[in-house]
């Protein structure tokens, strides 16, 4: 029996066409495909569908935007696999459904992605009935590839932000993740919409980016003071209840009252990493679930990469989530990193 109220995911939807190829040729050269299939991507299918693996008693529904295609409805119809209500999604008639051209070395299993906004690049605040949802969390991402959300807005900074006004207005917490990137409007985009989040979970990337703090030493290794830094700066932006930054070494995390939390990456064996294509997803569900069930810092941090260390036993976003008892089991079970603090 499903609980009455779950979790609304809103914002990217896409479809990967995935092509494995010899080598990724020189400009103007050729490179032979060598096998192609599709698989869903975007934040909305990755995340919710991750979490319907991991728990299935919890209600999970769905809002974006597709096209009237093929690749819409394939989306849809993998959503619809796992029982979650996609009756959110609305289909433009004008825009195709955003999808990726990811070209996969079979060697090495380096991915390089094409993208196409696509039907994302239209969807907005208006595409969504706030009166009509029935959930304690909506989880919104991605900041940065959502065009309409990103505008900005004269008097709370972005349209993002004072649409997470509203749904906070509605009793119900909000959640949010953003996509990596260096631009200079990276701050300006993700900073306003901190003040209206009950939960931000980010790389170490993002969060560098969303404060302009290096969260990796000269040499490459993680600084985990400046990583708690960059936690605490973005409590201080304005997330209410907890902020996580997340990264291959660990899990970080800051709550209201100040606990910080380190908790190391699962140490995995060699071999055992098929590909990392929708790993922060995969992680992003784990925290969730975590928050949804009432657990501590620490045990949603563990709990959390552990359905990352499930994500990467396979190349794409989804295939790999095991359900909360397995993720459990194999989190107990494995020895975790060693971290340098």
């Amino acid at each position: 029996m499903k609980n009455q109220k779950g979790i609304v995911f809103v914002g990217n939807i896409l479809t990967d066409h995935i092509k494995i190829i010899t080598d990724y040729p020189k400009e103007g050269m050729l490179t032979n495909i060598i096998g192609t299939s599709n698989s869903v991507g975007g934040c909305v299918p990755n995340t919710s569908i991750n979490l319907a693996k991991i728990d299935n008693d919890i209600s999970i529904s769905v809002c974006g935007l597709v096209g009237n295609d093929e690749d819409g409805r394939f989306v849809t119809a993998e959503m619809k696999k796992y029982g979650i209500d996609t009756s959110g999604i609305k289909i433009s008639d004008d825009s195709q459904t955003s999808y990726s051209d990811a070209m996969s070395v079979e060697s090495t299993g380096a991915r390089t992605f094409f993208h196409h906004r696509g039907a994302n690049r239209k969807f907005s605040p208006a595409d969504i009935d706030l009166d009509s949802l029935n959930c304690e969390i909506l989880h919104i991402g991605y900041i940065l590839l959502l065009d309409e959300f990103d505008r900005e807005d004269s008097e709370y900074g972005t349209v993002m932000a004072r649409f997470l006004k509203n749904v906070q207005e509605k009793g119900i917490k909000t959640s949010i993740d953003v996509v990596s990137d260096t631009s200079e409007a990276f701050k300006q985009k993700v900073v306003p919409a901190l003040k209206y989040c009950n939960y931000a979970i980010m790389n170490e990337i993002e969060g560098g980016g969303a404060t302009g703090i290096e969260a990796r030493r000269p040499d490459g290794s993680i600084d985990v003071e400046n990583i708690k830094t960059i936690l605490s700066n973005l409590m201080e932006y304005g997330v209410k209840d907890m902020a996580v930054i997340h990264c291959p070494e660990a899990g970080f995390s800051m709550t209201q009252d100040g606990e910080f939390t380190v908790v190391p990456s699962l140490n995995l064996p060699k071999g055992f990493i098929k590909g990392s294509c929708g790993a922060g997803d995969a992680f992003c569900a784990g925290c969730l679930y975590g928050v949804y069930r009432g657990l501590l810092a620490k045990e949603i941090l563990e709990f959390a990469s552990g359905a990352a260390a499930c994500n990467l036993t396979e190349s794409d976003a989804i295939t790999g989530m095991k359900t909360k008892h397995e993720i459990t089991k194999m989190s107990n079970n494995m020895e975790r990193l060693k971290l340098v603090l």
